[in-house]
């Protein structure tokens, strides 16, 4: 990629930092998009990324990679050239912005998996409690069915973060950089309280502020979460491709299912846009129709 396009790039990258606050990944997803763009039309035509682009370029550089990547992807790249032309025309780089007429692809409705209620007791019932790492993987899978965290919030909290007494837990600096407080249920607080007074408190970890740890003690990690998940679902014979964050799908599905509203749901997820939330409805109301079909007279 050529010094100019790099350049182009990075006060684009840094002028929408400043004015939005993005996160790191949203960010470094922007830079991916643009720096695939440009090496691709100075490869092509031999002009960086900014000199006399018009839509027909876009298009082809679509239309090449249509078989190669999915809808979303797609539509993320083109959501990331508005936004950089947008800026380039405000910012008097460009006199057009080629991508004003071009329309995202449709793409069929992702719904998340999920697990029912009696395999989420299964799961949550496989760690042996009666040694220090079952009660931890017990702690940590409770805490994730009871709350929804992310994956990357759970294995970053710190002992701090949890407040039993009150029964909430303080995700500080979630995806988009946004605070929550997140409420505990009597299971999860129960588990919780059992693995720090039986074993977060006697160790020393590595990292002696993070509060679930590894039997290394270190701080527990996303990979290493993992293979819990994965571990305990071969012991509770659960035959679905299952991880960690089908434990928050299956949290955001049952609340919706016993009737909680989606916009409480949207904030216990720490969903910035309730469209993000929506998804889990298809969910909820598939089991309302098969319930409809199994029960009612008429059917």
């Amino acid at each position: 990629m050529s010094l100019i396009s790099k350049l182009i790039i990075d006060s684009f990258i840094d002028s929408i930092w400043m004015e939005e606050g993005l996160s790191k990944n949203t960010l470094s997803s922007y830079r991916g998009d643009l720096e695939c763009f440009a090496l691709w039309i100075e490869g092509l035509y031999k002009k960086d990324i900014l000199k006399n682009i018009i839509n027909e370029d876009i298009y082809k550089w679509f239309s090449e990679n249509f078989f190669a990547i999915k809808s979303t992807t797609s539509n993320r790249r083109l959501a990331s050239l508005k936004k950089f032309y947008a800026w380039a025309l405000r910012e008097k780089l460009i006199k057009y912005n080629p991508c004003l007429l071009i329309k995202t692809s449709k793409q069929d409705k992702n719904v998340p998996k999920t697990l029912s209620e009696i395999q989420v007791e299964e799961l949550l019932k496989a760690p042996n409690t009666d040694t220090e790492i079952g009660l931890r993987d017990r702690a940590m899978l409770e805490t994730m069915y009871s709350t929804g965290l992310r994956v990357s919030e759970l294995v970053h909290l710190k002992t701090n973060d949890v407040n039993l007494s009150d029964g909430f837990i303080h995700i500080v600096m979630g995806k988009g950089g946004k605070d929550r407080l997140v409420p505990l249920g009597e299971e999860s607080i129960y588990w919780i309280e059992r693995y720090i007074s039986n074993i977060r408190e006697t160790l020393t970890p590595l990292n002696k502020k993070a509060l679930f740890i590894t039997n290394r003690l270190e701080a527990m990690t996303r990979q290493a979460f993992w293979q819990i998940v994965k571990k305990y679902a071969i012991i509770a014979k659960i035959d679905v491709h299952l991880s960690p964050h089908v434990l928050r799908h299956a949290f955001a599905t049952h609340l919706l299912n016993h009737g909680a509203d989606l916009r409480v749901v949207q904030m216990l997820l720490g969903h910035s846009n309730i469209s993000t939330t929506q998804i889990y409805t298809h969910i909820a109301n598939e089991r309302l129709r098969k319930l409809h079909y199994t029960h009612h007279p008429r059917n």
